[in-house]
């Protein structure tokens, strides 16, 4: 099933950088900045969550949280997060569950080889937990600005 703008975003309970169990649920009353990547440490992944990071006090200012989310493993997303200072929650989504229920979970090819893999995503989830803005296939340059700039717009 594929999340649709302006119905719930899909409920999820995965482990989380913080050490814990994270569900959507736990943000009810926060703007939810999901954003979804292929791997940790590499170039455009880096950047991206540099980014985030960069922008992390202005998304706090909107009561916004950021939750990254790849298939990465938590020891994987522990030193992703000591080399970047990220200080915002990784998800492991290993079983890839959380991206095919987002519908980011896709056939992909690189170099002429298939695979599966996520294909770089965000998606903007209210206060009520309804999914009101999905970016699919995302550039990595000036994207969390355009964000940013989003929730500053329509949900501040």
């Amino acid at each position: 099933m594929k999340a649709a703008i302006g119905e719930l975003a899909p409920e999820f309970s995965v482990k989380g950088s913080n050490g814990e169990m994270v569900s959507l649920s736990d943000y009810h009353g926060k703007n939810v900045v999901l954003y979804f990547y292929p791997k940790d440490m590499t170039p455009g992944c880096t950047t991206q969550a540099c980014d985030f990071r960069d922008k992390y006090e202005s998304f706090a200012g909107l009561n916004a949280v950021i939750l990254g989310v790849s298939p990465d493993a938590l020891t994987r997303h522990e030193k992703f997060i000591d080399k970047y200072d990220l200080p915002f929650i990784l998800l492991a989504d290993e079983d890839h569950q959380l991206a095919e229920a987002y519908d980011v979970w896709k056939l992909k090819k690189n170099f002429g080889k298939e695979y599966m893999g996520i294909v770089r995503s965000t998606f903007i989830i209210d206060k009520e937990g309804r999914l009101v803005k999905e970016w699919r296939k995302v550039s990595v340059k000036g994207h969390v600005e355009e964000a940013l700039q989003y929730i500053e717009e329509y949900l501040s």
